[in-house]
């Protein structure tokens, strides 16, 4: 039996898998929303498919997305960066999620974890966005330009409003699911 999805994964299977698995899913461990803001800063201008696709190259390159570790990369390593194919080898890229990580460690030690901080602005609760056509998913929201807003203030880079509502949607702060979706009341 067809189960009814967004339309957004099509039939890639890769992406399906992400739709089905992890998409809209509530994340409240600091690894994996480092980990999304890494992948959503470096897919800036480009498809999510192709930054999926890269996910397991950029796991190796950035120390599993500890954010510890990332915050201690060299200029060495970031040379060595550059050079890997397997990544989006944009400079600035790089080098954002190399100050993202030390800005994220500030804000780990400021409230405990990044998660207090970061669902702080959905009161701790997923937002139901309630959507029945793609249409109507924005790209940003007045919480994202809040978030963004602040993020900015405290040093992070290249995490604009509309890279923040993509992570809000991938790490479960908003349910974009559409609401024919199997994964919508999950």
């Amino acid at each position: 039996m067809n189960k009814t999805r967004c339309t957004w994964p099509g039939s890639d299977p890769l992406y399906l898998d992400y739709h089905d698995k992890e998409w809209g899913r509530p994340v409240r461990d600091d690894q994996t929303i480092f980990e999304f803001l890494v992948l959503e800063s470096a897919q800036a201008g480009l498809s999510w498919i192709t930054i999926l696709r890269k996910r397991e190259n950029y796991r190796k390159a950035f120390a599993s997305f500890d954010p510890a570790k990332v915050a201690k990369f060299t200029e060495k390593k970031v040379q060595s960066l550059l050079k890997n194919e397997g990544i989006v080898r944009n400079e600035l890229k790089i080098r954002a999620a190399i100050n993202n990580a030390q800005r994220f460690l500030e804000v780990q030690k400021e409230f405990g974890s990044f998660s207090n901080y970061i669902w702080a602005f959905v009161d701790y609760k997923p937002v139901n966005g309630k959507r029945k056509t793609t249409k109507q998913i924005p790209a940003t929201s007045p919480v994202s330009d809040a978030l963004a807003k602040d993020m900015k203030k405290r040093g992070f880079k290249f995490l604009g409003s509309t890279t923040l509502y993509a992570h809000m949607q991938a790490t479960g702060m908003v349910n974009d699911h559409l609401t024919t979706c199997f994964c919508y009341k999950k």
